[in-house]
């Protein structure tokens, strides 16, 4: 497979808003760009031939080593990053869903440095993404109210 900077089109992929049992929301720390080093939802690509919900369990599975059911969609975005010279060198098209821990020990794997538990609070102090951060707000924001 060629390399995912300067794509010849849009990938797809998906991630997840993970809650587990005491309303802690799961991250990953990133370990390939874009964005490595900070904190984002668990997730990847789709699979020729993949439904988005099995592509979403199937990544969360290889990167965090536990196992979720996969809920309603959270938000649906473009994920488009640009060079210094203006030219496309990620473009991602990301469906979110919210999802919730069945069971597994957590542990990072693939490509994820580091995966943890954190509170809505302790989110607040994380270098995340912006996009990532709406995502998250609307996923916490669905569970309080609903």
């Amino acid at each position: 497979m060629k390399g995912r900077a300067y794509p010849e089109h849009p990938m797809i992929g998906v991630g997840a808003v993970v809650f587990n049992r005491n309303n802690q929301v799961l991250l990953v720390q990133r370990g390939n760009q874009p964005s490595a080093g900070l904190w984002a939802l668990p997730g990847g690509l789709v699979e020729l031939g993949e439904e988005l919900k099995n592509a979403c369990t199937r990544e969360i599975m290889e990167e965090c080593n536990i196992e979720v059911r996969i809920g309603d969609v959270i938000d649906v975005l473009d994920l488009i990053l640009k060079d210094e010279n203006g030219a496309v060198q990620y473009h991602y098209i990301l469906v979110d869903y919210e999802a919730n821990y069945l069971n597994g020990d957590l542990s990072a794997d693939t490509d994820a440095n580091d995966a943890a538990w954190f509170s809505h609070e302790e989110i607040e102090a994380l270098d995340i993404p912006e996009a990532t951060r709406l995502v998250l707000n609307k996923a916490i924001q669905k569970r309080k109210s609903g």
